[in-house]
C-alpha cells in the first residue's frame, strides 16, 4: 500500500507491507502483520521504519470513530462489538472517544470465551469510568440493542441481519477487504444510508460489491466518502430514526498521515528532550 506527496505539509514517501493470516487467531497471534517504511519525498532518504502493526490498528479505528462523529446518533447509549481481535479494543475505545454518551458496550465472536475474555480485559482497564462491559454468545439478541454496531471480522457470510438493526442505528464495517467476504446482509445496505471511507471500497467490499451485483442498490446510491462529509459536501446524518453505513477497507493516503503524525510527534519530543 504505497502513497506520494510532494506537498510542502506532508514532504513523504510511504510503502506499507502487509500480511493477512486469520488462522493465526487458533496460534494465538495476530492475523495481520505489517511494516512500514517512511522516506523523505524530497530526497528519498529512510526516515523511518514502523510496526505498522500498531500502526494499522490506530488507523484503523480512528477512521471508524471520525465517520461515527458525522453519523451516528449524538445520543448513542450502547455499543455493540463484533469481532474480539486485536482491533476491537481499539475500535472500543475510539468509539467511546467521540461518542462519551455510550455507557454499555456488548462483545460478541464466534468463540464465546474470547468475547468474554476481552469485556474481562477492559473491566479492569483505567479510563472507562461509567463504562459496563459485557459478552453475549447470540448476536441476534444483542444486534438489536446497538446504537452503534461495529464490526471487525473476517467473515465470508453475512453475521449481522438488516431487520435486526434498530433505528437510528450506526453500523461500522471493518473487517472485509475482498469481494468474498461480508459482515452483513443485503437488507442491511438497503434500509441504510451508505458511506465508504473511499472509493476502492466499491471494487472490494463484499458487502457493496455483491449489493451492487444483485441490484440491491447501485453506486450512484453511495451517499458519499469520509472525505466528503468532513468537508461538507455531503450530509451526514439528517434524523435520529435513519440507519447509517460506514463501509471501510483502509488507504495508504491515511497510512502515511498516520505515519507523519507519529514520526513528526517522536522528532519534536527528541527535541525538547535535546
Amino acid at each position: 500500500m504505497p502513497s506520494f506527496s510532494t506537498s510542502s505539509s506532508l514532504p513523504y514517501i510511504g510503502v506499507k507491507l502487509v500480511t493477512s493470516h486469520p488462522q493465526n487467531s487458533s496460534l494465538n497471534l495476530p492475523g495481520i502483520h505489517a511494516c512500514y517504511t517512511l522516506f523523505s519525498s524530497l530526497t528519498g532518504q529512510t526516515l523511518a521504519l514502523f510496526d505498522a502493526t500498531e500502526l494499522t490498528l490506530y488507523r484503523t479505528s480512528s477512521i471508524s470513530a471520525l465517520a461515527s462523529s458525522y453519523l451516528s446518533r449524538n445520543d448513542a447509549h450502547v455499543l455493540v462489538m463484533v469481532g474480539s481481535g486485536n482491533l476491537s479494543p481499539h475500535l472500543i475505545t475510539a468509539h467511546l472517544g467521540v461518542r462519551p454518551s455510550i455507557k454499555r458496550v456488548i462483545i460478541w465472536n464466534r468463540t464465546p470465551e474470547k468475547a468474554a475474555a476481552l469485556a474481562d480485559r477492559l473491566r479492569g482497564e483505567n479510563g472507562f469510568d461509567g463504562v459496563s462491559f459485557e459478552s453475549n454468545g447470540c448476536l441476534e439478541e444483542v444486534v438489536g440493542l446497538g446504537d452503534i454496531v461495529s464490526c471487525a471480522t473476517n467473515s465470508e457470510r453475512e453475521l449481522v441481519r438488516g431487520l435486526e438493526l434498530k433505528e437510528g442505528a450506526h453500523l461500522d464495517l471493518v473487517g472485509s477487504f475482498k469481494p468474498t467476504m461480508k459482515e452483513c446482509d443485503d437488507e442491511a445496505i438497503r434500509r441504510g444510508r451508505v458511506f465508504v471511507d473511499n472509493e476502492v471500497a466499491l471494487e472490494e467490499a463484499g458487502e457493496l460489491v455483491g449489493a451492487f451485483e444483485r441490484g440491491v442498490i447501485t453506486r450512484d446510491d453511495i451517499c458519499g466518502t469520509l472525505v466528503e462529509l468532513i468537508k461538507g459536501d455531503k450530509l451526514g446524518r439528517k434524523n435520529d430514526k435513519e440507519i447509517t453505513v460506514f463501509k471501510s477497507v483502509g488507504s495508504g493516503v491515511v497510512d502515511v498521515l498516520t505515519a507523519q503524525l507519529v514520526y513528526e510527534t517522536v522528532k519534536t519530543d527528541q527535541i525538547s528532550q535535546q
